[in-house]
């Protein structure tokens, strides 16, 4: 069901953090739910188990327009609680039609960009910056920067070392991929990247800038685009034609960095929350 809903909209079902906690066998104290029709599965629902708590749901292709959706969403509503909210991937009229008559209202905007890898800016460090690749002894150090660098992004800044972990067991993982960038006071920034597609995803392979972060003493200095630049040419140098990343529109020194390096916005996924009142 996942893959024909992707199939049918153009983005993916799910956001990655669900999926992997599905591959895990959905243990721990997130819920999960199922719709079924004359046996066969037709929804999925998907709730965080935080104080504020984060929801997705999908509806088969063959499934829609019966008020299926209407039905799931009023019922994580009741299981989250008024601070719930739901992630509508990929800018759907018919799912923002049915939040907004949830009285949702959209709250964030998390975009998808892309760019070509050809014509690639030159890679230009900071004096007194070196980049290497990723060990397992750099887990705790890594994990600290990234608590650092999305403190206002909790989906990405809370990870722990399992998540840390679950990523690294990924069959898409290459440690040549993972770039650490140090000065004289230890870990300064990385750029993580992915490779979308292969023998087990038939689909074009397609490269990412999955996480890329600077601490805050050297935001400024250019270290945020020469990792971009770094890991755009480790893309290339595989054999890739196009590269994507995701930001959060909130973070306006993240979007302007990338669009001046010649990303352009594709497509997002949009937020909702109840609106007050």
């Amino acid at each position: 069901m996942l893959d024909r809903v992707s199939a049918a909209d153009g983005v993916s079902s799910l956001s990655e953090h669900t999926y992997l906690h599905l591959l895990a066998g959905a243990a721990g104290p997130d819920r999960h739910g199922l719709v079924r029709v004359d046996g066969r599965i037709v929804g999925y629902a998907f709730v965080s188990a935080d104080d504020d708590p984060v929801a997705e749901f999908l509806v088969d292709p063959s499934a829609r327009g019966e008020g299926i959706g209407a039905r799931m969403l009023a019922e994580i509503v009741d299981a989250g609680g008024p601070r719930v909210r739901i992630w509508a991937h990929g800018q759907l009229p018919a799912a923002e039609a049915i939040a907004m008559s949830a009285g949702m209202r959209p709250v964030r905007r998390l975009c998808r960009y892309t760019r070509a890898l050809t014509e690639l800016p030159d890679v230009a460090l900071p004096a007194g910056v070196t980049v290497r690749r990723f060990t397992a002894d750099d887990a705790q150090a890594w994990l600290a920067l990234n608590a650092e660098a999305f403190v206002d992004l909790p989906d990405q800044g809370s990870w722990t070392r399992a998540d840390l972990d679950e990523r690294l067991a990924q069959a898409w993982f290459d440690p040549e991929g993972f770039l650490l960038a140090f000065d004289d006071h230890g870990l300064v920034g990385f750029h993580w990247t992915k490779v979308h597609g292969g023998v087990a995803h038939p689909h074009v392979r397609t490269g990412e800038v999955y996480v890329l972060a600077v601490a805050g003493r050297a935001r400024g200095t250019g270290l945020g685009s020469a990792l971009t630049s770094m890991g755009l040419h480790y893309l290339e140098g595989l054999g890739l034609g196009t590269v994507m990343l995701y930001v959060d529109l909130q973070n306006t020194g993240a979007v302007a960095m990338y669009e001046s390096l010649g990303f352009v916005r594709a497509d997002c996924d949009v937020q909702f929350a109840l609106a007050p009142g």
